[in-house]
């Protein structure tokens, strides 16, 4: 199983009723579970946090995060200086990178990995930076192609907010995660070292809340898609209206 977090397994604040139990009961029967997030932070940082929310390390085998397709984005990049969009919170992607990070008008290209304050930034806030980016023709690496997240019942603006607005003033972006090809070639080589072997994707399940990113990325990636639709979630219409295919649909993750 790949295996969403956010909207899934929790909510930001707490885990969602039968997701942990779920997870455990999958891997006694079925086998790895692989927790595929569009986190913009590096995979070796997420079980603390899920920690945190209580999830136990008995329910997955391992993390993939959108962090961990970004930084391969961004080494390619340097040593071309880049200016940040984003809390401090993301610093632990940056870290072994050396990154110069410089004002605008200095930058070769821009990292995006949400808004600075995202309990309160809105993409409109951007706009004047994001303009001036797109007449310099710079590119720029979104660290989590989200649009929103539900935390704690508020939904949240996310980086891929911020990175679909640039594209819209004629800037380029560049993604690694959900529903892009790098994070699943990471989260297939998780699998297979759980596995202790290669496994067909035919044989894999991808659950999530998120038409465009989650259930989009499976049918890209040749995985069977489940859709969870509960109150974790930021489902938006139907799955024929997203033109994604899915197999079932549940309120939330539970055995």
């Amino acid at each position: 199983m790949l295996c969403d977090a956010w909207g899934v397994i929790h909510d930001g604040v707490r885990l969602l009723p039968g997701a942990e139990a779920a997870l455990v009961n999958f891997r006694k029967t079925s086998g790895p579970v692989v927790i595929l997030t569009n986190a913009p932070r590096p995979s070796s940082i997420i079980p603390a946090q899920l920690d945190r929310l209580g999830l136990a390390r008995e329910a997955y085998d391992a993390v993939v995060t959108s962090g961990d397709a970004t930084r391969d984005e961004i080494v390619q990049r340097l040593p071309a200086p880049a200016y940040r969009i984003g809390p401090e919170k993301d610093d632990p992607l940056f870290d072994g990178l050396g990154i110069n990070f410089v004002e605008l008008d200095a930058a070769g290209f821009i990292i995006c990995t949400g808004p600075v304050d995202d309990q309160n930034d809105a993409p409109e806030d951007y706009r004047s930076v994001l303009e001036r980016a797109a007449a310099r023709g710079l590119e720029m690496v979104c660290a989590n192609p989200d649009i929103v997240v539900n935390w704690g019942g508020r939904i949240i603006w996310c980086a891929g907010a911020i990175a679909e607005l640039y594209e819209k003033l004629g800037g380029v972006a560049v993604y690694g995660g959900k529903p892009h090809a790098p994070i699943y070639r990471l989260a297939f080589d998780a699998v297979a070292r759980a596995h202790d072997g290669p496994v067909d994707a035919t044989r894999i399940l991808a659950v999530g809340d998120g038409l465009k990113t989650d259930i989009l990325g499976a049918n890209r990636a040749g995985v069977d898609a489940l859709l969870v639709t509960g109150e974790g979630g930021i489902h938006n219409g139907s799955p024929e209206q997203a033109n994604v295919r899915v197999i079932g649909a549940m309120e939330g993750l539970r055995w």
